[in-house]
């Protein structure tokens, strides 16, 4: 039983937010939404343990398409970026603010960029591209990451400043214009580099939150030196390019890691 206390654990801290949350704003929702994505996450942990090759493209597709379609077009919540500014300035402790503060902000603590790897509505699309493993050297354009997180910042400001109208409906046009956005761009981007997670290395804007956070991470892909042959496998099938021989949390790319597993399931020694 040692090898599931992963997924116990997800769900464990899932469900002990989500009652928090339904006891402390007396809204069943929270309970049923954290529930379901502690759930799906676990599940797909549980999978991945049992040695199914899609286990978490299963996680991906329940909890991105309920995030995009439930949460995003038919609940009209902005859950980019935009709609977590948006709310914090309004001052609603609300879905999308509280996403951001379980799922990007403090979240990761405990599972780093395990959103990026598992949640990410974005990234579910563009994971079905062809390049799962990076065709091209890494480029040094991560700096636009932080273009796009003051643009949505100055973008919300903006609209508070001039006293817009209809703060509500812009939102929700703003969620699907940024969403088309973001698909065009980073297929384009994917074709590009070769690269299905260039969007992710340099443009997604929620990865400022996430990097710092990640550093510290409890979750961890870690080395065994004892059982590595340094075939360098492990960096060819790392589609954010980590050095995950390295166990230094200081390692190359190190607050990239997704949690995809990949390195894991393609070491000929379990070595990792």
């Amino acid at each position: 039983m040692k090898k599931y206390v992963t997924p116990i654990v997800i769900l464990a801290v899932f469900e002990a937010v989500a009652i928090t949350l339904w006891l402390a704003k007396d809204n069943l929702f929270y309970l049923f939404n954290f529930s379901y994505i502690g759930i799906s996450i676990a599940l797909g942990v549980f999978l991945f343990i049992r040695k199914y090759r899609h286990a978490r493209r299963i996680v991906q597709l329940l909890v991105g398409l309920y995030m995009l379609v439930y949460l995003g077009l038919i609940s009209r919540e902005n859950m980019q970026i935009e709609g977590f500014w948006y709310y914090l300035f309004t001052g609603v402790f609300e879905a999308a603010t509280i996403h951001y503060a379980v799922a990007k902000i403090f979240g990761p603590l405990i599972f780093g960029r395990g959103w990026c790897g598992y949640a990410c509505w974005t990234a579910m699309v563009l994971d079905f591209l062809p390049y799962k493993t990076p065709g091209q050297p890494r480029r040094k354009l991560g700096w636009i990451r932080y273009v796009t997180f003051a643009a949505s910042l100055v973008f919300v400001a903006a609209l508070f400043l001039a006293r817009a109208g209809d703060m509500e409906g812009i939102m929700f046009r703003a969620f699907i214009i940024g969403n088309v956005l973001y698909y065009a761009v980073g297929i384009i981007l994917a074709f590009a580099f070769r690269d299905n997670r260039a969007f992710c290395k340099y443009i997604c804007p929620i990865t400022v939150f996430l990097k710092p956070m990640s550093y510290y991470s409890l979750f961890r892909v870690k080395c065994d030196k004892e059982k590595c042959v340094s075939c360098g496998k492990c960096k060819r099938v790392c589609p954010m390019n980590v050095d995950v021989t390295d166990n230094s949390r200081k390692r190359e790319n190190g607050t990239e890691c997704i949690l995809c597993m990949e390195c894991v399931k393609n070491c000929p020694e379990e070595a990792l």
